[in-house]
């Protein structure tokens, strides 16, 4: 009998774990059907090599099902969906790597060591409580207890199966993820085919764009910057403030902004994905899309404003390793952070400051020719340690050894992410950080022969913004030439760096921003 409860409890725990984390709860998630299903199963079968193959293909089973589960929890947590076994398993290396910018490669390592000796020493666990020893026998009482148990439990889940609830808090995991990522692989694949398809019958062609002849275009991306920093009181008390001034800052320079929403393809991470949307004029919003999309050699922006005239330029300093993805985009230039010559400290996963990276542009990588920049900043990127202030004199920043003070400032991402509430803050001023530093620059680069272009790449994480936040980003567009912002009036952009903000919902897809620049400043512009 105590081994029956013991099997019972540590699998129905095992199975309902991943779901109180998932859902934030445990009141409304007690009993797993399969728990009670398996193990009075496992103990009413007789010893020999039947039981130990099933045995065998439960534990895989069960062991499969948590893992899944706990990694859509943890998609959920990082990035507002499920996890989709299709599409996700390449994120484990981009995993790492986060995980190594923010605490080092060394606890990273083990940190994924640890995960990986507690996933196999809860297999071997398990397996044992399944597969009791070839002596051990049912006795009476404990066998009727058994066999009443799992007549109840697979009765009890047939009617789940079909619909119908005995029980509220009970639930069938294993049965219902297995269904669930099944139904998205099948899905998935489908629309694989259907992507692909759409990437050979319907390319989108390079298309010059006169009305943007001989101009500087800086599409500047600033990382978690959406709708949520302006939305939440939280966030715009300490946001609100910085646009109100970036757009006094910017009149007093006889500079015009306007500003809108889209939605992001993506939330809490991924950037690259919402890169490639903007730039290629696709929705991609998945690793394998974006794969898809450069083997293609679907043409791009970067094609565009070559066909413009413009040297096209990729400022990328949180690439840290071989990017090919940079080539197959076909940038005549990249500016990787080996590429540029920062001599100040890295800031846990950030590599050098946004100041020091715009800065950087201007001295050095913009030049005479006209441009076509995409930067993608990234100090408002977690774990949002140190904040950093704005170097006034920019002057002073020259190799970034300035920066050296900051290094160790603040407390570590270990000891801030103890303390949900503080996580927020430090989200906030990073974003201000960003929003600030980037409206200085654009005082500074800004004339009548240029139109840049700021906006978020995606929302945070729910952590941040809560579970039911839009996708939606601002966007700044500023210039000293106000028929260049025109277009994107027309396209319902309100004058100032405040967006209206009632449109979250309903924002244009962040795709469409290649589509209006081909329609506006085209051969039919």
């Amino acid at each position: 009998m105590s081994r029956l409860l013991s099997v019972l409890l540590v699998l129905n725990f095992l199975l309902i774990a991943p779901l109180w984390w998932r859902f934030g709860e445990i009141s409304g998630y007690w009993v797993a059907w399969e728990a009670f299903i398996i193990a009075p199963l496992m103990l009413l079968l007789p010893a020999g090599h039947m039981r130990r193959l099933v045995g065998v293909g439960l534990v895989g089973w069960v062991m499969l099902a948590t893992a899944v589960n706990l990694g859509t929890a943890a998609t959920h947590m990082a990035f507002a969906r499920p996890l989709n076994l299709y599409l996700d398993v390449p994120l484990l290396r981009s995993i790492y790597h986060l995980l190594v910018g923010n605490v080092g490669q060394l606890l990273a390592v083990c940190a994924m060591l640890a995960g990986a000796a507690v996933l196999v020493a809860i297999t071997v666990c398990v397996a044992r409580l399944l597969l009791p020893p070839a002596a051990y026998s049912v006795k009476r009482l404990p066998g009727a207890i058994a066999l009443a148990l799992l007549g109840i439990a697979t009765t009890s889940a047939a009617f789940e199966l079909n619909g119908v609830r005995l029980i509220d808090s009970a639930r069938l995991p294993i049965v219902d993820t297995t269904r669930f990522q099944w139904q998205q692989i099948t899905d998935t694949h489908a629309a694989r085919l259907a992507f692909t398809a759409q990437l050979e019958a319907a390319p989108l062609e390079a298309q010059p764009l006169p009305g943007l002849e001989g101009r500087n275009v800086l599409l500047t991306f600033i990382e978690s910057y959406g709708i949520s920093a302006l939305e939440s009181p939280r966030y715009a008390q300490v946001l609100l403030p910085t646009l109100a001034e970036m757009q006094q800052r910017l009149e007093q320079r006889d500079l015009h902004v306007v500003s809108g929403l889209l939605a992001s393809p993506i939330r809490g991470g991924q950037s690259w994905l919402a890169h490639a949307t903007a730039l290629s004029g696709r929705w991609i919003n998945n690793q394998l899309w974006y794969q898809l999309m450069l083997d293609s050699g679907h043409s791009t922006l970067i094609n565009d404003f070559r066909a413009t005239g413009q040297r096209t330029l990729s400022v990328m300093p949180a690439i840290t390793m071989p990017w090919p993805e940079g080539e197959a985009y076909g940038f005549d230039d990249i500016a990787a952070a080996k590429d540029i010559d920062y001599a100040g400290p890295a800031l846990n996963w950030v590599t050098m400051p946004d100041q020091f990276t715009l800065d950087y542009t201007q001295r050095y990588l913009l030049g005479e020719t006209p441009v076509f920049a995409q930067l993608a900043l990234i100090s408002s990127h977690a774990p949002w340690t140190p904040i950093l202030p704005i170097i006034e004199d920019w002057s002073l920043i020259e190799d970034g050894q300035i920066f050296a003070p900051w290094e160790h400032a603040g407390d570590p991402p270990e000891v801030l992410w103890q303390d949900i509430e503080r996580i927020r803050d430090h989200y906030a001023w990073s974003v201000d950080y960003a929003v600030n530093v980037t409206g200085r620059w654009a005082e500074r680069v800004v004339d009548d022969n240029t139109l840049m272009i700021i906006l978020g790449d995606h929302q945070a994480a729910p952590l941040i913004t809560g579970d039911d936040a839009s996708a939606a980003v601002p966007v700044h567009i500023i210039s000293g030439d106000p028929a260049l912002l025109e277009p994107f009036m027309a396209r319902g952009f309100v004058p100032g760096t405040l967006p209206t903000l009632e449109q979250a919902f309903d924002a244009p897809r962040m795709s469409q921003l290649r589509h209006w620049l081909q329609d506006d400043f085209g051969e039919q512009g």
